[in-house]
């Protein structure tokens, strides 16, 4: 995470140093180790890059939990800043692993009947404005009745990114452990991360997280993003 408010359980806790891999858009988290390239399709990419140019060995489960993580984080090599580079890096990854890659895809894809019930229900339930912007609220009411986690809808959100009515969407959960709205953005072409930035968060242009803590701020956020909408209609037309 490029920012300390998104960054979970590091409440109460010291520490001397900070050494930050990442390959979100640089915000405030800095420390004498800042390895920062926003060129990356994710942190495993980089993470692979650095071992790969050393003598250090890559075993399978290294190997396998580095690709998972390159495969997730790109959305199977769907998203823009997947490269040339990703799929040198993937291919030297099995290549020197001799990972059985199709197998893996069960970790990723996987899902409980409880989850599909839980994505019909965000479908049904996501309201769809006239500018193209798609968004839910979800309660912890609904979370506990489909008997699934805080991290599921952001599991989830890739899985709407093909409906032709929608050019934002975001999935608003409610965390009342930290008294604190969990949001997951997506664009197809706005750029987002600048309106995230706004309700403590930030991240890549077109997919991007925040925190909100008020139901003011909310409807706020929704506002914002729509304008968004409005103003990316209006260009194109």
């Amino acid at each position: 995470m490029p920012n300390i408010a998104r960054v979970d359980g590091i409440e109460n806790l010291e520490y001397k140093e900070i050494m930050k891999i990442d390959h979100h858009p640089a915000e405030d988290i800095k420390g004498p180790v800042d390895w920062t390239d926003e060129a990356s399709c994710s942190t495993c990419q980089m993470i692979a890059e650095l071992l790969l140019k050393t003598p250090l060995k890559i075993d399978s489960k290294i190997a396998s939990n580095l690709y998972l993580g390159i495969v997730s984080d790109s959305d199977r090599f769907l998203l823009p800043y997947t490269t040339e580079k990703t799929f040198l890096i993937v291919h030297e990854l099995i290549k020197k692993s001799h990972i059985n890659f199709p197998t893996l895809y069960n970790y990723l894809y996987e899902k409980s009947l409880n989850e599909v019930k839980f994505q019909a229900y965000i479908a049904t339930n996501m309201t769809v404005t006239e500018n193209g912007l798609g968004y839910i609220i979800i309660p912890h009411e609904i979370i506990k009745q489909f008997c699934v986690d805080l991290a599921t809808p952001a599991n989830l959100i890739n899985n709407f990114n093909f409906i032709r009515e929608v050019i934002v969407w975001t999935f608003i959960t409610e965390d009342v452990k930290n008294k604190v709205y969990k949001v997951s953005i997506r664009s197809h072409g706005p750029i987002i991360n600048e309106v995230a930035s706004k309700y403590n968060g930030g991240g890549h242009k077109y997919a991007s997280g925040a925190r909100i803590t008020t139901k003011e701020e909310i409807n706020n956020f929704i506002n914002d993003l729509d304008a968004l909408c409005f103003q990316e209609k209006n260009s194109n037309q």
